[in-house]
């Protein structure tokens, strides 16, 4: 008879320890959904009619990629993955990805420094091609 209290405390703090880990889970990053965002984005820029819209899409691209703690974070930019995470590259806990999402990251800011509209265009494809490539 002394077991069953003690049993049902054990199995009480057993559901309580798994609620809290589901909740943990629940509130990690997205990392998918960073890398979608950010390949669409790629993409939209890929689309673009003009060079301004080539650079606009690009900023929000690697806003998702690096997210508003890193250096290349544009704040006047919007960032389509501001509810998220922290960035894809922040977030991403694997060095085959962190490596690819560094190379897409490349490729967004080569297009953004370009002043030639097809050259950034190319840009933006490669860069989606990269992000593509995680999904």
């Amino acid at each position: 008879m002394r077991n069953i209290p003690t049993l049902a405390a054990i199995g009480f703090l057993a559901a309580g320890s798994f609620a809290l880990t589901s909740s943990a889970f629940a509130a990690a990053p997205q990392l998918e959904k960073e890398i979608a965002a950010a390949a669409a984005h790629a993409g939209y820029a890929a689309g673009a009619g003009d060079i301004d819209g080539v650079h606009a899409h690009l900023h929000h691209t690697v806003n998702c990629l690096v997210g508003p703690g890193g250096a290349d974070f544009s704040a006047k930019d919007l960032n389509p993955c501001a509810a998220l995470g922290n960035g894809a590259i922040p977030d991403s806990t694997d060095e085959p990805t962190t490596s690819a999402l560094q190379d897409a990251l490349t490729s967004a800011k080569a297009g953004l420094a370009a002043t030639d509209y097809d050259k950034a265009k190319d840009d933006a494809s490669d860069t989606q091609a990269t992000l593509d490539t995680l999904k």
